[in-house]
């Protein structure tokens, strides 16, 4: 089994990526009211309903596995970012929901460039290409190895509502 780190744990779930993202977006301590507000309009639900199972599901889960983490404190409904990850960092302003990787795109540029040098014959430019595919690589395996062992872990269990 592998050990849980704060980057697994934080990128493990949405509600505590979108937790995350938004006390970065608030200077890092935010009332908890908001924070359930924020994540159940990202989430595509602000009913009466839907907002109680993403509080109940932060209360009871999230934020307690963050505190444990040491990733957060929480304390009379003020929640207080402590510390984040640099790679969880990295990946949530590289990667959005339904956003192309950056190794999708790097991969597109290389493809494009090494086309055009073979049209063209210009070996300066299928070098271009080849910079641009090793960059493609390199931040694929750099994304892989930030998510890879979350995923080996297997999926969470749905808790109230997720």
């Amino acid at each position: 089994m592998i050990n849980s780190t704060p980057s697994n744990v934080i990128l493990g779930n949405g509600r505590r990526t979108l937790l995350i993202e938004f006390l970065q977006m608030k200077n890092g301590r935010a009332e908890l009211r908001e924070a359930v507000e924020y994540i159940a309009e990202k989430e595509g639900n602000t009913d009466r309903k839907h907002r109680k199972s993403v509080y109940v599901s932060l209360m009871q889960t999230h934020i307690p596995k963050l505190e444990h983490e040491g990733v957060l404190t929480f304390e009379r409904g003020m929640i207080t970012l402590l510390r984040v990850p640099d790679n969880v960092t990295l990946y949530m302003e590289v990667v959005k929901r339904n956003d192309i990787r950056w190794s999708a795109f790097y991969a597109g540029i290389s493809c494009i460039f090494a086309l055009t040098a073979l049209w063209f014959g210009d070996f300066l430019l299928l070098f271009a290409s080849l910079t641009y595919l090793l960059v493609a690589l390199t931040q694929h395996a750099r994304t892989y190895r930030v998510l890879r062992p979350a995923d080996e872990e297997g999926p969470e269990k749905p808790d109230n509502g997720e």
